[in-house]
């Protein structure tokens, strides 16, 4: 009875001994496959990088093809938004300039018919300076005082005209024009080129470039002849309208 229970617990004990050499070789090789397997883990990360990898670099590429297009675009937009903002400022400006013109002009020709009848006044101030006979001005203090009183009214109303842009026309001594001056007769002289204004019957005036009234003037006849182009490099002036910087002088 005790040897077989002896032999029992050998049994046992030899059972025990092999579960436990079988499970240490189980381990033991779950070990190297799990080393196994870890070592093959890095590659398989660094294929995956770089499956990945390529995805996001054409995605860069074609991000930045899209943000070229942009700034294509917004240069395009600038210069045209440039282009418009230079070409209103044009128009602007020459809407400034014709604006001004226009008031000028307004301003200088509103009191041109106006003037044109206040020179009638004047010619008969002057008329009436004519119609005293040489002499009585001298002989009458009270004639010499009115006569006084009529020029200092005339010379006032010139300088009244003036100051508005009304200017009296002084064609003596020029070549006659038609557009400043009215020809009344002609006189013979020799000693001047022909159509001379000689002589000045009524005063002309003009406003700027517009002429209130021409001067009746008589001109030369058979004097020398002004050649075509003699005075080709002279400064073109205005025949009779006197000239501001030589009165200011």
């Amino acid at each position: 009875m005790t040897g077989e229970s002896e032999k029992h617990v050998n049994d046992h004990a030899d059972e025990a001994g092999a579960y436990s050499a079988g499970g240490a070789a189980y381990f033991k090789g779950s070990g190297v496959s799990g080393a196994a397997a870890g070592a093959q883990e890095p590659g398989a990360h660094a294929d995956a990088g770089e499956a990945g990898a390529e995805p996001s670099g054409w995605a860069g590429a074609e991000a930045h093809e899209a943000l070229q297009v942009r700034v294509t675009e917004l240069e395009a937009e600038n210069a045209d938004v440039k282009d418009r903002l230079v070409r209103l400022a044009a128009d602007m400006e020459n809407l400034r300039r014709r604006t001004e013109r226009e008031v000028k002009d307004a301003r200088q020709f509103a009191v041109a018919n106006f003037a044109r009848d206040m020179l009638a006044v004047s010619d008969n101030l002057a008329r009436a300076l004519q119609a005293i006979p040489e002499g009585a001005r001298e002989a009458d203090a009270g004639l010499q005082t009115l006569a006084e009183g009529v020029e200092l009214t005339g010379r006032a109303m010139q300088s009244t005209l003036e100051r508005h842009g009304v200017k009296k026309l002084e064609p003596e001594g020029q070549r006659f024009d038609p557009n400043f001056h009215q020809a009344m007769f002609e006189i013979p002289n020799a000693e001047l080129p022909n159509n001379t204004v000689v002589q000045v019957v009524q005063e002309g005036y003009a406003i700027g470039e517009r002429v209130l009234r021409p001067a009746m003037v008589g001109v030369s006849k058979g004097g020398p002849k002004v050649a075509v182009g003699a005075d080709a490099n002279a400064a073109p002036a205005k025949p009779g309208v006197p000239d501001e910087s030589s009165q200011d002088a």
